[in-house]
């Protein structure tokens, strides 16, 4: 096919790969005068439908992309010669594979494999915060790129071969393909169970390639682990990060790629964090990481996380507005909205108010004067937790909160059926000294008994503090962790995690 020119654009260079009914191709455009990457699919004897399928998947997704370390869609079109054949024209990026890199003898130090790790987290943060999260399902490192090394870094890093997505939107009954390669599969891709989790352990497992050289596949396993130590040099706190990272069970495993760069980033510094995380201080509550004792924790490596660009984005099903410009920032929690809850507690609150009426009504009928007037005073706190019974209940399905920052001023408002009520009072901004995350947690009583404490985020200005927790109409630690990091970046203050 050299030579060629296919859709009277694109003309053939050279064959960059090979397998069967497929072929990459390097062409250039004869219309812009770039190099572009060609990958075509062949309708030959070996021809299979689910390929068809994966490969109009990848073309769809690289349309919808937009990231600098992703290859850029530019054409979708069909060949007619020598098979008929659709083709994907992306974006060309001069580099070699981290596998050619490997092949060829060079070695990674565990800062470069550190630096390498953080941007292809930072690209799996991006596609696992769209809408639905897009799973790559096949990181390995002949889909890494590496550029050439800057100064002291070790170089760019792409992510290519979009062949094997997953977007997270399957109906149920859709029929999915299971995909992916040996030795860098969790084991509930093997089960069709692909999480963006999963993507995390197949990085784990390209980066014990680059620091022993070895196929994960040939490496021992024990217990479902690899086992990779004996090979390397690493530190103990990095060590302990790749064990937590493809671990083989998903509910144990690190389940975000923002959590596992902030715990990289962490190794980075040796941070208290990290250290009481490799003692055993952190604990897996089914849901996240804890840690046991809350202790204050350094925020240096959070500093150094915002640094390396490392940016939490909103949640897909989060229904926060935020709007934020140099001088405003403005957070919007909207109504909690019916919940099965709120059934108990209408029927609590007619309940409590029914019997205070009544309670009320026979005081002022028994007619014994001044007896009757004392009873009904002793009512009034039942009226006032009545009536706050009723406002919740409202305020659950109508109430917003509002937080507000200027230059000036910081406030929250409290808004249901037109009425504002400004709950703590508002503060000057420049006496704003902290920013405080406290992650869910499980606290016991003296019996032993153990009461699940939401996550919390608390704005301090010194006397006055401004709280935002999940639980409510916030759904998940993952808003409050993104709400984190805008106040952190507009306020230019580092988030304390207690």
């Amino acid at each position: 096919m050299i030579g060629e020119l296919l859709a009277n654009r694109y003309k053939v260079l050279s064959l960059l790969g090979k397998k069967t009914g497929r072929k990459t191709l390097l062409v250039r455009d004869l219309e812009s005068s770039e190099l572009v990457v060609i990958k075509l699919l062949s309708f030959n004897s070996d021809f299979e439908w689910d390929e068809l399928k994966l490969f109009e998947r990848e073309a769809q997704t690289l349309k919808n992309l937009s990231h600098t370390s992703i290859p850029g869609y530019i054409d979708y079109f069909e060949v007619e010669k020598p098979y008929f054949s659709f083709a994907l024209a992306q974006t060309y990026i001069p580099a070699q594979t981290l596998e050619q890199y490997i092949k060829s003898g060079r070695s990674f130090t565990e800062t470069e494999v550190k630096q390498i790790a953080t941007k292809l987290l930072n690209i799996l943060i991006y596609l696992h915060s769209l809408c639905p999260p897009v799973i790559h399902r096949d990181i390995k490192p002949s889909n890494i790129l590496l550029g050439d090394r800057s100064g002291n870094h070790v170089g760019d890093v792409f992510l290519i071969d979009f062949g094997s997505i997953q977007r997270t939107n399957f109906k149920e009954g859709e029929t999915r393909t299971v995909v992916g390669t040996y030795g860098y599969m969790p084991l509930e891709q093997f089960g069709d169970r692909t999480v963006p989790a999963s993507d995390i352990y197949s990085l784990g497992a390209t980066l014990i390639y680059l620091v022993t050289g070895t196929h994960p596949g040939d490496l021992p396993v024990c217990d479902a682990r690899i086992q990779f130590e004996h090979l390397t040099c690493l530190s103990d706190q990095f060590t302990q990060w790749l064990k937590a990272v493809t671990e083989p069970t998903v509910e144990k495993r690190i389940k975000s790629a923002a959590q596992a760069a902030l715990l990289l980033q962490q190794t980075k510094h040796k941070a208290i964090a990290f250290s009481q995380f490799i003692r055993g201080a952190w604990y897996w509550d089914g849901k996240n990481w804890i840690p046991k004792n809350q202790q204050l924790l350094s925020s240096r490596f959070i500093n150094k996380f915002k640094q390396d660009a490392v940016k939490l984005t909103q949640p897909c099903e989060s229904k926060i507005l935020l709007y934020k410009s140099e001088d405003n920032l403005e957070i919007l929690i909207p109504p909690i909205g019916f919940h099965p809850s709120l059934v108990f507690l209408g029927l609590f609150t007619a309940a409590w108010n029914s019997l205070t009426l009544l309670w009320t009504l026979g005081a002022i009928s028994s007619g014994v004067f001044p007896i009757n007037l004392l009873f009904v005073f002793l009512s009034l706190p039942f009226w006032t937790s009545g009536l706050f019974l009723i406002y919740s209940c409202v305020f659950s399905l109508l109430g917003k909160i509002r937080l507000s920052l200027n230059q000036e001023r910081i406030t929250k408002f409290y808004e249901v059926l037109g009425f504002k009520f400004q709950r703590p009072k508002a503060s000057d901004k420049k006496d704003i000294n902290k920013l405080t995350y406290i992650p869910r947690h499980f606290i016991k009583n003296s019996e032993g008994e153990k009461t699940e404490i939401f996550a919390q985020l608390i704005i301090s200005t010194g006397v006055r503090k401004y709280k935002l927790h999940d639980g409510g109409a916030i759904a998940s630690p993952s808003e409050l962790e993104w709400l984190a990091s805008e106040l952190s970046d507009w306020l230019n203050l580092p988030v304390t995690l207690e």
